[in-house]
């Protein structure tokens, strides 16, 4: 699967597929003469290694010849300044109700003309890493910005030459009309005024994240963190992937080999801090042979249940990682920590949030020796993380219409990954369907794409708890345990109490008393509170995000069951 960079002349033109407005304001900043493309990692290393500010530290890249590094590469750390998180508050989706396109339009231009006075780069990369699912992606990032230029090069795959000769035997995807994605950054833009332009239209005239993923372009304005980067190109790699079968996942995905040699490939999903990285990478003690898809991004193929993994490299939180911890021996770059010198007067790195939240790393792919591209074995089990008081440690879903919208209604609490609005309480509950606040279409395309999976394709659905269950936490080695009983199959799950549709395992420490009027009083409360998201779709952003009837009713059903 590839897509489309270069168009015969009878293909150019009005209401043609690759042409429209915002796009062409941003595909043509890409080749003004104040351009410089960067070719390859060793150049944008060497333009991160000059960039004033940058930490040259002492720590070697391992093995960084490998994946297109010279021998002597160092980890380079770049710090952002106050801000250390995404900030979702900036987003304006094109084709979203009250999203004015033709004003946010004119902010580009005007951004656009204003790099002019720059040098700008221009980089290109591939998001997917199969010839089943590959994009190609440009940056254009003006001069003084080349950190998150050489992260944004190692967070997805350069151009090598093993990944352009499978790249140039993909087939195009959409029967050709799908054109690369176009991605233009002005972290130095100010917002300040500008004739015949109304800032108005953003919700902060400060920065902007511009989406038009039908057209495979966005803008970033303002806007330094390298997260916003790395998921604005996954944002419009999953909306592409939605257009052409494919059911889009913020997750992690590893397969299970048993001793009989059969397989079992678990995909789980949750947001930053929920515990799908930890799960995902879970070795079990060596019980199973573990093969890792990726712990953050990838694709499912709604037809075949194959999966195909976004991201090489792992963009991972330092805080769980003290300096000097063998896993930092896969760092390549590092954001928003701080540093020291050794006994030996060497630069290292002072992680464990200290000088933040949210410090960052880039880990090479090597930190997880069994890594694959592709998992070509059907999707058997969809694990939903939630950080839901009342849920047990797990539950298994029986219905597909429950499946999936308990996945669309999928609570937790917010991450220190984010970077919040002015007055939103960090600690509330949130929905946050599919764990994907990246999603630029309709809610119900999701939707339809897990029921799918779950109705016709027989992948089996459960919700793990990876918080408090009434206030005792549940600690990793019980969702460990808990998974290791559902891949060996020993794990007895039996009806939950008057829910038709919901089994339990019943887990020691754990076990829900539903004779228990508070906590039955609780748990209504949070089933309620999911009735109410999926009401709401009706009406918020004019039914854009609209859930269909059977998603109401099966939650609804829930809730009529917990009398």
């Amino acid at each position: 699967m590839s897509t489309k960079a270069y168009y015969p002349i009878h293909e150019i033109g009005k209401d043609k597929p690759g042409f429209s407005a915002t796009r062409s304001i941003i595909e043509t900043s890409f080749y003004g003469n104040n351009v410089v493309k960067v070719n390859t990692l060793r150049e944008a290393y060497e333009l991160a290694l000059n960039s004033p500010g940058t930490i040259v530290t002492d720590m070697p890249v391992y093995r960084g010849e490998e994946f297109g590094l010279d021998r002597d590469a160092k980890v380079l750390l770049f710090n952002d300044g106050a801000i250390s998180g995404r900030y979702a508050a900036a987003r304006r989706i094109a084709g979203e109700p009250g999203v004015n396109c033709g004003a946010l339009d004119k902010v580009i231009m005007d951004a656009v003309y204003e790099t002019r006075w720059k040098t700008m780069y221009h980089a290109e990369v591939y998001v997917g890493l199969d010839s089943e699912f590959m994009t190609k992606a440009h940056l254009l990032i003006p001069e003084g910005e080349e950190n998150i230029l050489y992260n944004w090069m190692l967070n997805f795959q350069y151009m090598s030459d093993e990944y352009v000769r499978m790249y140039q035997g993909s087939k195009p995807v959409g029967d050709g009309k799908e054109p690369d994605i176009y991605l233009f950054s002005d972290p130095q833009w100010n917002g300040s005024d500008r004739p015949g332009v109304d800032l108005s239209c953003l919700s902060d005239p400060k920065c902007l994240c511009y989406f038009n993923t039908e057209q495979n372009c966005a803008a970033i304005l303002g806007m330094r963190y390298f997260g916003e980067h790395k998921k604005g190109t996954l944002t419009m790699a999953w909306a592409l992937a939605n257009r052409n079968g494919y059911a889009s996942c913020h997750g992690g995905q590893k397969k299970y080999t048993l001793k009989d040699g059969t397989h079992y490939v678990a995909s789980v999903f949750g947001l930053s801090g929920s515990g799908k990285s930890t799960l995902t990478h879970a070795k079990h003690g060596g019980k199973y042979d573990v093969t890792v898809l990726h712990d953050d991004a990838f694709v499912i193929n709604t037809d075949t249940c194959a999966s195909v993994a976004l991201e090489p490299t792992y963009f991972d939180k330092t805080q769980d990682y003290p300096t000097g911890c063998e896993d930092n021996k896969y760092l390549l770059t590092v954001q928003n920590c701080a540093c020291t010198l050794d006994e030996n007067g060497k630069i290292q790195l002072v992680t464990e949030d200290i000088r933040n939240g949210n410090g960052r790393a880039i880990k090479s792919k090597l930190w997880s020796p069994n890594r694959v591209d592709k998992i070509g074995e059907p999707v058997n089990a969809i694990f939903w993380i939630m950080k839901d008081p009342t849920l047990p440690p797990v539950v298994k879903l029986k219905g597909a219409s429950l499946a999936s919208v308990m996945g669309a209604t999928l609570a937790t609490k917010r991450s220190s990954a984010e970077r919040l609005a002015a007055g939103v309480d960090p600690n509330a509950l949130v929905v946050v369907p599919y764990a994907n606040s990246f999603r630029t279409y309709p809610l119900a395309n999701d939707y339809e794409k897990f029921k799918k999976l779950v109705e016709e394709k027989n992948v089996d659905c459960y919700i793990v708890n990876t918080g408090e269950f009434m206030g005792k936490k549940v600690q990793p080695k019980d969702t460990l345990g808990i998974l290791e009983a559902i891949v060996d199959k020993t794990g007895e799950f039996k009806q939950w109490g008057p829910f038709s549709d919901i089994e339990i395992l019943e887990w020691e420490g754990f076990i829900p008393d539903l004779e228990d009027e508070y906590y039955k009083e609780q748990l209504k409360a949070r089933m309620k509170e999911r009735v109410s998201f999926v009401e709401k779709t009706a009406t918020l952003k004019e039914g854009y995000d609209k859930l269909p009837e059977d998603a109401l009713a099966a939650i609804q059903k829930v809730v009529d069951e917990l009398k």
